[in-house]
C-alpha cells in the first residue's frame, strides 16, 4: 500500500479538512481573534489532522500487506480467510466478513459438485461393467466362431473394449489410491494376461510377441499394471509399420536402483518433435494425424497411473524405426527384502 495512493483516494476529505481550516480562520479573524491564538488552532488542527492520517494509513497498510502477502504465498489462494485477522477499521471489517462469506459460498458449492461428480463417476463405472459382459460374450463368439468373422470385426471390439476400459481407468486415476493393492508381482504374470488379452488381434496382424523377463518381481498393482502395460502393448499394435515383420519385444532388466520393464516395437515410431508432448492429455502428434482412432489419452492415463502408483515411464523412439516405452519400478530397502 503506497502512501501517495492513499492520499490520492482520500483528496476529497483533505479538500474538506482545508476549506474547514479557512472557514475557521474567517471565523476567528471576524471575532478579531489574536494572531497567536489563530496559529495555534491552525497548528494544533495540521498537527492533529496528520496524527490521525498517519495512524489510519499505517493499520490499513499494515493489514492489506499482510493481506497481499499472505495471498501472493498461497496456492490455493481461497483459503486466504485463513490466513487473515479481523482489523480495527470499518472497511477492513467489510473485506474479512465478505471473504468469509464468499469462501463458505463457494465451499458449499464444491460440495455439491463434488458430490454430483461422485454419483455421476460411480454411474459411469458401474456402466462400464455391464457393458463389458455383452463383450466379453462377443469375444468369445468371435473366438469360437472364427467362420463368423473377419479380422476388422476382430480389430473394431477390440478397439471397444480397450476404449471402453480407458474411460473406467480414466475415472477412477483421480482416486486411484483407493483401489491400490500394492504387492509383489511377478512381471511374468502381467505380461501373460495382457498377451491373452491381445492374442487374436497379435495373429491377426502377424505380431510376434517376444517376452524376456524372466522370474522378475516389482511392487505395484497388478491389475493397474495390466491397464498400463496393454495400453502400450495396443498402441504398438496401432502404429505397426507396413512391408516389415512386425515384433513387439518385452524385457525386464535390472540394476542398483530399480528394476525397469522395457516393451519395444518396430512400428511407424515417433516424430522427435513429438516426443517430449506423448504424455500430454489429448496430444496425438503427426501419428494422430494418420491414425485416425487416435485419441491421445491413452498414454497421459498411462503416465498419470504410473505417477500415482511411484513408477516413471519414459519413451524413446526414433520415426520409421523404433519405439521403445521404459517403466521404472523402484527398489525399497523397506519392501525388497533379500531371499
Amino acid at each position: 500500500m503506497k502512501l501517495s495512493k492513499y492520499l490520492k483516494t482520500n483528496f476529497l476529505i483533505i479538500l474538506l479538512f482545508i476549506v474547514i481550516i479557512a472557514i475557521i480562520n474567517l471565523i476567528l479573524i471576524s471575532f478579531k481573534t489574536n494572531e497567536q491564538a489563530i496559529i495555534g488552532v491552525n497548528l494544533t488542527a495540521i498537527i492533529g489532522f496528520i496524527l490521525s492520517t498517519i495512524y489510519d494509513f499505517n493499520r490499513r497498510k499494515k493489514f492489506y500487506s499482510k493481506f497481499l502477502n499472505n495471498l501472493e504465498l498461497l496456492d490455493k489462494k481461497y483459503l486466504i480467510t485463513e490466513m487473515i485477522e479481523k482489523t480495527n477499521f470499518y472497511e477492513g471489517e467489510i473485506l474479512y466478513d465478505a471473504l468469509y462469506e464468499i469462501d463458505k459460498s463457494m465451499a458449499e458449492e464444491i460440495k455439491n459438485y463434488s458430490l454430483s461428480l461422485v454419483d455421476f463417476k460411480e454411474y459411469i463405472e458401474m456402466w462400464i461393467h455391464e457393458v463389458k459382459l455383452p463383450l466379453a460374450s462377443l469375444n468369445l463368439i468371435v473366438h469360437n466362431h472364427k467362420e463368423l468373422s473377419d479380422k476388422k470385426i476382430v480389430e473394431q471390439l477390440k478397439r471397444i473394449d480397450d476404449d471402453v476400459e480407458q474411460v473406467l481407468y480414466y475415472v477412477r486415476s483421480e482416486n486411484a489410491q483407493k483401489d491400490y493393492l500394492i504387492k509383489e508381482t511377478k512381471i511374468s504374470k502381467v505380461i501373460s494376461n495382457v498377451a491373452m488379452k491381445n492374442k487374436d488381434i497379435l495373429l491377426e496382424n502377424n505380431i510376434n510377441l517376444e517376452v524376456e523377463v524372466g522370474d522378475k518381481k516389482v511392487l505395484t498393482d497388478s491389475k493397474w499394471l495390466e491397464f498400463i502395460v496393454n495400453q502400450i502393448i495396443s498402441n504398438s499394435i496401432k502404429y505397426i509399420k507396413k512391408g516389415v515383420e512386425h515384433y513387439i519385444k518385452i524385457t525386464a532388466k535390472e540394476n542398483e536402483k530399480s528394476i525397469i520393464l522395457k516393451i519395444y516395437d518396430n512400428g511407424i515410431g515417433i516424430k522427435k518433435s513429438d516426443i517430449p508432448k506423448v504424455f500430454d492429455k489429448t496430444f496425438t502428434g503427426n501419428n494422430g494425424r494418420k491414425i485416425e482412432t487416435s485419441t491421445g489419452m491413452g498414454l497421459y492415463i498411462t503416465k498419470q497411473l504410473c505417477k500415482k502408483l511411484g513408477h516413471k515411464v519414459t519413451i524413446d523412439s526414433k520415426e520409421n524405426e523404433y519405439t521403445e516405452v521404459s517403466i521404472f519400478f523402484n527398489k525399497d530397502d523397506f519392501l525388497y527384502v533379500a531371499k
